[in-house]
């Protein structure tokens, strides 16, 4: 009697997708904990220019990461209202500011890559891989590394 071995679905993962100065990036979904438009940011007096200030998420003190600077890009001059990702490091909170907010995209755990060698230095050291999707590069974003301030 022979035994069937079942093949399952490889593991799967969740990112958010956003967009950044025209690249797209994925967080894990399991680091994400809100998605807002922020407003009133008050400004932190010395504080380095990848930090645009804090703000009061439903009573939480959020501190304000801009990922156009933290990504060592342009600031945005198209006027559009920012968006940001609400995530958690060792208890305290930050919402990290994002051009655009995507979808939900499931992607298999097997078809991440590591960071290609052209990659934007830029990106790579914030990055955690990369997937290849139809057309177009998404950079997994390691939340740990982009909170390294």
């Amino acid at each position: 009697m022979s035994k069937k071995m079942q093949v399952g679905e490889g593991a799967m993962v969740e990112y958010v997708t956003a967009m950044i100065g025209g690249q797209l990036f994925g967080l894990p979904i399991s680091r994400v904990q809100d998605v807002f438009m922020p407003e009133r940011v008050t400004r932190v007096p010395l504080s380095s220019r990848e930090i645009s200030g804090v703000l009061n998420l439903r009573g939480r003190i959020v501190t304000v990461v801009d990922m156009r600077a933290r990504l060592g890009l342009p600031r945005d001059e198209d006027g559009k209202t920012p968006m940001a990702v609400g995530v958690d490091l060792r208890g305290e909170s930050y919402g990290l500011l994002i051009d655009q907010i995507g979808e939900v995209l499931r992607l298999p755990e097997d078809g991440k890559e590591e960071n290609p060698v052209n990659l934007d230095p830029r990106m790579a050291k914030l990055a955690g891989g990369v997937h290849r999707l139809d057309g177009q590069l998404m950079v997994v974003l390691d939340v740990d590394r982009v909170l390294e301030l």
